[in-house]
Parts: structure tokens; C-alpha cells; sequence
């Protein structure tokens, strides 16, 4: 039976944030999902999932050792319930766990992640006979810091350069058949953030990804990429957040809705996938309500929280 142990009994805590190349079948999630929760020690924070990116993400956290079990029992899953050779989607993917993030929060650092994602990805080479990239804070080498660099080629271009610009930091030098690769690293926590544009033409929300992320000299500490969304057809700004401290929340939407108007266009939305940390959602509210000095003390929730 799994057991629920309150966070603040536990004596280290690391999120883990595993993306899988699957959006569309809810029954498949659910028992992805599953296999997180037998884990005993380990909480299940959230799923999302998106039917034209066809990707879902799942976040769990807990101490390290339940954390690491909870995220090889979702390998062992998505390997049975997931083959690439018949996935189509629109994000970018190399496997069908696509990359698995290890985040330090309380009581751990990130050499404890980096370390984890080290060890993790190592054993889910030698298991499964699956290609591992270590990419972030784990990366081994400097061309892999980035996570887009690494999964450039996707599933279906891996096997021409996985011999050259692309040999695994673990695991053989050949993709999985149905499983392709697996990306793995420690990194701070990111948010994950979607703007959809009141428009059909994929082109403009490419070229406003482009315009702002930092890969094109853009806004610092942005990756952004444009896609094309159906029901109803829409143009989205897909942007992962890697320090909000340094580009936040605020700033993006203003730079995407200057754009998105300058090209006779509007804002419809934004999405939120997966969490993210209190402080992000604060600094939003001081830049909206021009609200000095507003901080974590503020908020009534924070006052019964040890």
C-alpha cells in the first residue's frame, strides 16, 4: 500500500519532472502515473497532458531514493506502453521518456542531483540497452548543456549521428527500436509556460519565438519555439523559463503581446504546464498591481507552513 509521508518529516526532498512522449491516450497515462504512485515515499505533485504536442508531464517528489525508484518504475512503463515508431506530435522528442529532470529543493543541492541523474541514467542504460544523454547542471560535456541541442536530430534523425556528433554519454551507441533515447540532468526549477495567439498562422508565432529566445539573441534564460495547435486552430509561443530571477513571467508577456499586436494579432491565453514556484507567481503580482515589497510573508497559506 503506498504511504504518504508529510514533507516535513522527510529528511531531503528532490522533485523529478519526467516528460513522456505521450499526450493523447489517458489510459496510458494513467498507468504511467501509476507506476509513480506504488512508489512508497514518493508524492505525486502533478500531470499534464497535451493532445497536440502529444506529451504529458509528470511531477513527483520526495527523498532521493524513493524518488530515483519512482522515476525507473516510470522507464519500465512508458517502454512497455509507448513506441515511437508510431508517434506523431509536435514537440520536439528523442524518446519516449523523453528527458527526466532531477530538481534539489529542501535539504538537497544540486551536486546531489547531478549525482542522481548521473546514477539514474547509467542504470537505465545498462536495463534497458537505451542510448542516455546527461544534459544541465549533469552535462559531461559543454555541447550539452542545452537540452534543445541535444534533442535537434528527434527520434527519427538520431540514428545518422548518434556515431558522430551524438554518441551517448551512457548506454550503446545505437536508438532503442520503440524507445529511442533518454535525456537526463539536475537543473533549478524552470516553468514550463504557453502563450496561444489569436491567429491560425503558425508563422508569426514562430517568428516571435525566435525574436525572443536567448539561442537567438533574445531575452536571457528564455527557450521558446512556435507551434501550431488544432480545435480550434491557433499559432502557440511554447517558452521554457530557466530563471525567472533573470527574464520572469511579466516581461515575457509583454514581449509577446507587443509582437503578437505588431503583427495585427492578440493574446488569447496563456498555460501554465506543471508547477511553478511561489516566488515567480509573486513577482508577477508586483509587476500587475505595482505591488512594493510583496513577498512570501504576504501570502496567509505561508503563515501555517513549517
Amino acid at each position: 500500500m503506498l504511504r504518504v509521508l508529510p514533507f516535513r518529516a522527510m529528511p531531503g526532498l528532490i522533485e523529478c519532472v519526467p516528460n513522456v512522449s505521450e499526450g493523447r491516450r489517458p489510459d496510458v497515462v494513467d498507468r504511467l502515473v501509476a507506476a509513480v504512485r506504488a512508489v512508497e515515499g514518493v508524492r505525486l505533485l502533478d500531470r499534464t497532458s497535451d493532445a497536440d504536442h502529444n506529451r504529458s508531464v509528470i511531477t513527483f517528489a520526495g527523498p532521493p531514493d524513493p524518488v530515483e525508484a519512482a522515476a525507473h518504475a516510470l522507464v519500465d512503463a512508458a517502454i512497455r506502453e509507448i513506441d515511437l515508431r508510431a508517434h506523431q506530435g509536435e514537440h520536439p522528442r528523442l524518446g519516449a521518456v523523453d528527458v527526466v529532470p532531477f530538481v534539489p529543493l529542501a535539504g538537497t543541492t544540486m551536486e546531489d542531483c547531478v549525482a542522481l541523474a548521473h546514477r539514474f541514467g547509467r542504470a537505465v542504460a545498462e536495463r534497458h540497452g537505451i542510448p542516455v544523454y546527461f544534459y544541465a547542471k549533469a552535462a559531461t560535456r559543454p555541447e550539452r548543456v542545452r537540452l534543445p541541442d541535444i534533442r535537434r536530430p528527434q527520434f527519427e534523425g538520431l540514428p545518422d549521428v548518434i556515431g558522430t556528433t551524438h554518441v551517448p554519454d551512457a548506454g550503446p551507441a545505437r536508438t532503442h527500436p520503440t524507445a529511442g533515447a533518454l535525456v537526463t540532468g539536475a537543473r533549478p526549477p524552470l516553468i514550463a509556460f504557453n502563450i496561444e495567439l489569436d491567429t491560425a498562422d503558425v508563422a508569426v508565432a514562430k517568428r516571435i519565438a525566435k525574436e525572443i529566445r536567448e539561442s537567438s539573441g533574445g531575452l536571457p534564460a528564455v527557450q521558446a519555439l512556435g507551434f501550431a495547435l488544432t480545435d480550434p486552430p491557433r499559432a502557440q509561443v511554447s517558452m521554457n523559463l530557466l530563471d525567472t530571477s533573470v527574464t520572469s513571467l511579466a516581461r515575457v508577456w509583454r514581449e509577446v503581446e507587443t509582437r503578437a499586436v505588431g503583427a495585427g494579432t492578440r493574446i488569447l491565453r496563456g498555460e501554465l504546464v506543471g508547477l511553478m514556484p511561489l516566488d515567480a507567481a509573486l513577482a508577477v503580482t508586483r509587476d500587475a498591481l505595482r505591488l512594493e515589497g510583496l513577498a512570501r510573508d504576504r501570502v496567509i497559506e505561508a503563515h501555517f507552513i513549517d
